[in-house]
């Protein structure tokens, strides 16, 4: 299964990003993800279940310690037609 996660981390700085932003950029753009797009406003990565799983766990859980104050997060599942254990 393909997923497809779209998150932002609060507060939001428009003169200099944050390091809660910094550090959610870097958790994505290292993550195992086969599209990554990151912008001052949202975010996107795209891949594979267990490697979008991972990287919002990490996303979550860095960008907390570094300061956000509040994570909005989407996941959506791409669906190619293909279900885990062949439904």
């Amino acid at each position: 299964m393909r997923l497809r996660v779209e998150f932002t981390t609060e507060p939001f700085d428009l003169d200099e990003a944050p390091a809660h932003a910094l550090v959610a950029r870097e958790v994505i753009e290292t993550a195992e993800l086969d599209a990554v797009d990151v912008g001052p406003f949202g975010n996107t990565a795209e891949g594979g279940a267990d490697s979008v799983l991972t990287a919002v766990d990490a996303l979550l859980r860095k960008s907390l310690e570094a300061g956000a104050t509040r994570i909005s997060l989407q996941v959506n599942v791409l669906d190619d037609g293909i279900r885990e254990g062949g439904r």
